[in-house]
Formats: structure tokens, C-alpha cells, sequence
């Protein structure tokens, strides 16, 4: 009897043992189930990186630096002086070119008031001329003296000609040194450094009083106003993507969560290339991608260059 009683006794423990399990098996599937319900394991269609439109500014005048008012990470509006190169050689040389023009002009002024008394002494001589030669034709006087006076009037016509070829002679004179007076203050205006746009100063290659020539770079800078995803796509996955087409796409703001904007996208190109380094895995290393383009606003300045990004079709 003793024995039926402890066999009764084993057979229930272990009744009880299974069910456990089985609640334990049942617990577990119903935290997997949560689990995968869970929106933040919502993976992207496409990852990549974001960057901006960078420019190179070059110096347009050669000299030294006077000064330099920016510091990498500032950021610049459009048409601000940013740098100064010394202006005392393209000065003195528009002031040569000021002073030129001002005596061409002097010597213009001069000269037509001769022609205005060369146009007087012509009337003067027309007079005479014609009342010589009325005496002339009544024969009251000789031909050497009709030639005299009539010659001194064909002498004095061509003096004047010659007078008016010199005013054109010096107006265009004047145009010239105009020319290169604007031509000097053009030289002179960029001596003046200006930013080509709002943006970032992300580098700098000069400083002030260094001796720089035409054509060195000075600084780098970016609008980051608006900044580009370059990011992948599989070939199976160009049917979703075209050129204008609004997309979502998400960028890094908590360990658990990030951020979501709108984008445009403005490029696909033409041909596959093997997946990049930056975001290929050991299994995609032979995988050819397609790159694009996505431009998103960021008047905000959350979106920094070199950023990871990820794309939602």
C-alpha cells in the first residue's frame, strides 16, 4: 500500500513538471510575437550618407592677405566679405589710369576750342575769299593775289579737318583709359572676398599675411541648407525609384529612435558599381548596387556631412 502511494506521488510531480514547461514554452512564444509586432525593428530599403555641394573659393587677386574674418564651422551669408588682399598696388593703379583720363579729357576741352576759333577764322576767311574773288572776276584784282587768299583758305580748311581728326584721335584715347579703368576696379573689387553663397566654412587654407597668388584656394564651404543622401539601391528595387519621386528617409536621433523627413530624389545613375565599403556586410561584398541621389532640406542643421541616412520607399 505504501508503495502505490508513492508511485501516485512521482506520477503527479511530474504531471506538474510538463505543465509548467508547457506554460513556459507558451510564455516565451508570446514574447516573440511582441517582440516582432515592436515598430522600431521597421528596417530601411536603403542606406548611404549624407553630403553637401562643396566649393572650393579661390583667391581672384594676388597679394597679401590683409584679413580673414571667418573660422572653420561659421557659417556665412551670400555676398559676405569674408577676406581682404591688399588693395595699395590695384589703388595706385586706378588712380594713374583717373589721372589719365582727366588730362585726356583736359586736352579734348582744349582742342575744341580751337576748332571753335578755326570755324570763326574760316568765316572770317570765306568773307574774303568771296569778295576777292568778285573783284577778280571784274578784273580789279591780280590772279596772284586771288591765289593767296583763296589758298590761305583751303589751308585753313584742312587745319580744321585736322583738328577734329585729333578730337576723335582723344575721345577714343579717353574710351580706352575708360576701359581699363573699369577693367582696375573690377581688379580692385576683388580684392574683396565673398562668400558665393550661405553655407558652412567646413575648411581653411590660408590665414591672414600670408602672400597668396590668383588662383590659390583659400577655404572650402558647403550649403548645408540643403544636403544630398547618397545612399544604394538593389537592382530589384530601381522599379520603386524615380527621378522628383518624394521619399521618406530617417537619420539618427536616440539609441532607439531617430528622425524622419521628406526628400526628392534628383539622381539614379546610369550604371551598377559593387556595394561600398561604407555600408557593405561580408555577404554583400559581390552585390551590385545602384547608386542615388536624394536631396533633403535641413534649414534646421540636423543633418551633419558624413552622417549615416537610411531611405523608406
Amino acid at each position: 500500500m505504501i508503495i502505490k502511494i508513492k508511485n501516485m506521488i512521482s506520477w503527479f510531480k511530474t504531471i506538474c513538471n510538463i505543465q509548467s514547461l508547457r506554460y513556459i514554452i507558451a510564455g516565451f512564444g508570446i514574447v516573440v510575437i511582441l517582440s516582432g509586432c515592436d515598430g522600431n525593428t521597421d528596417r530601411a530599403d536603403a542606406y548611404g550618407n549624407f553630403e553637401a555641394d562643396e566649393v572650393v573659393v579661390s583667391s581672384e587677386a594676388a597679394g597679401k592677405i590683409q584679413w580673414f574674418d571667418v573660422e572653420e564651422g561659421d557659417v556665412v551669408e551670400k555676398e559676405k566679405v569674408i577676406a581682404l588682399i591688399d588693395t595699395t598696388l590695384p589703388r595706385i593703379e586706378l588712380d594713374q589710369l583717373l589721372a589719365s583720363k582727366s588730362s585726356a579729357e583736359a586736352r579734348l576741352v582744349q582742342l575744341k576750342k580751337s576748332v571753335d576759333v578755326q570755324k570763326e577764322r574760316l568765316k572770317v576767311i570765306q568773307k574774303e575769299v568771296n569778295r576777292v574773288t568778285k573783284m577778280f572776276q571784274e578784273k580789279a584784282l591780280s590772279a596772284q593775289k586771288f591765289d593767296e587768299i583763296t589758298g590761305q583758305f583751303k589751308i585753313a580748311q584742312k587745319e580744321l579737318e585736322q583738328m577734329q581728326s585729333q578730337a576723335l584721335a582723344i575721345r577714343a584715347e579717353v574710351r580706352v583709359v575708360e576701359a581699363r579703368i573699369n577693367a582696375a576696379k573690377e581688379k580692385l573689387s576683388r580684392c574683396k572676398m565673398v562668400a558665393p553663397f550661405s553655407g558652412t566654412v567646413l575648411q581653411k587654407y590660408a590665414e591672414a599675411g600670408e602672400v597668396i597668388t590668383f588662383g590659390k584656394p583659400i577655404l572650402k564651404m558647403a550649403n548645408t541648407n540643403e544636403v544630398i543622401l547618397r545612399a544604394y539601391v538593389s537592382g530589384s528595387q530601381l522599379d520603386d525609384v524615380q527621378l522628383g519621386q518624394e521619399i521618406e528617409i530617417g537619420f539618427d536621433k536616440e539609441k532607439n529612435s531617430d528622425h524622419r523627413r521628406k526628400g526628392v530624389i534628383s539622381w539614379v545613375s546610369p550604371s551598377a558599381e559593387f556595394t561600398p565599403k561604407i555600408i557593405q556586410t561580408k555577404e554583400e561584398r559581390v552585390d551590385l548596387v545602384y547608386a542615388i541621389k536624394i536631396r533633403v532640406p535641413n534649414s534646421d542643421g540636423k543633418i551633419k556631412i558624413g552622417m549615416p541616412g537610411e531611405v523608406f520607399f
